[in-house]
């Protein structure tokens, strides 16, 4: 990432987005490059000027900032993303996250915590506002799934040998070192190499990984 945030922002209230821009160009290193006002126009934005982070808010005319960003990923685009709401309901949170949002802000977030998450966000982490958190804690901790991510995780059912692999790979082990350390022929390897990218539905390495760590699969 380029040492300047190239920022799309989404919101059909004009005196929102002007409000988040001014609050980010404070900041020397973040630009505003787009401003959207509905996810349509946001979809566009991202694709013709190419930011390194969407800011989004979750209920526009035309089509929502879930619905854009569930767009963005099915078309494998993945521009680092922050939904804005007004509510924390359970209902809004869960369908961002499951929709591939890497944040999801109140609009009343102060302008400490607005950053923090563009910061955290843009340099590959996650953030969900406090009172957030304690939502996700509470699905987790009841045994609540999180609808299609927690079904999917259970629809894999990576083996003990598939698992054993897997560690190895991300580890940055070849077939061949695979086999000589689990004592397997390199062709064994191979194919549990090939079933567990096919089940995993991944081409490579950086996609195997994403998924690993997505779905705590070590």
């Amino acid at each position: 990432m380029s040492d300047i945030i190239r920022v799309v922002l989404a919101d059909d209230h004009v005196f929102v987005r002007d409000g988040v821009k001014s609050l980010l160009e404070s900041e020397a290193n973040i630009l505003v490059v787009g401003e959207a006002t509905d996810g349509l126009e946001a979809l566009t934005f991202v694709e013709e000027s190419k930011p390194d982070l969407l800011i989004i808010d979750i209920r526009m005319p035309n089509m929502t900032g879930i619905e854009a960003v569930d767009e963005l990923r099915k078309k494998g685009n993945m521009v680092k993303t922050i939904v804005l709401s007004m509510h924390d309901s359970e209902e809004y949170v869960l369908k961002a996250i499951n929709a591939g949002a890497d944040g999801y802000l109140l609009k009343g977030s102060s302008k400490e915590e607005f950053l923090k998450a563009l910061y955290t966000v843009s340099n590959g982490g996650k953030y969900f506002t406090g009172d957030i958190s304690s939502i996700l804690i509470n699905q987790l901790s009841n045994g609540g799934p999180i609808e299609q991510k927690t079904a999917l995780a259970e629809d894999l059912t990576i083996t003990k040998r598939e698992k054993e692999i897997l560690k190895l790979l991300l580890s940055g082990k070849g077939n061949k070192e695979i086999a000589e350390t689990l004592e397997i022929s390199k062709r064994t390897a191979e194919v549990h190499r090939f079933n567990l990218m096919k089940k995993l539905k991944v081409k490579n390495l950086m996609e195997l990984s994403n998924k690993a760590t997505e779905y705590s699969l070590l």
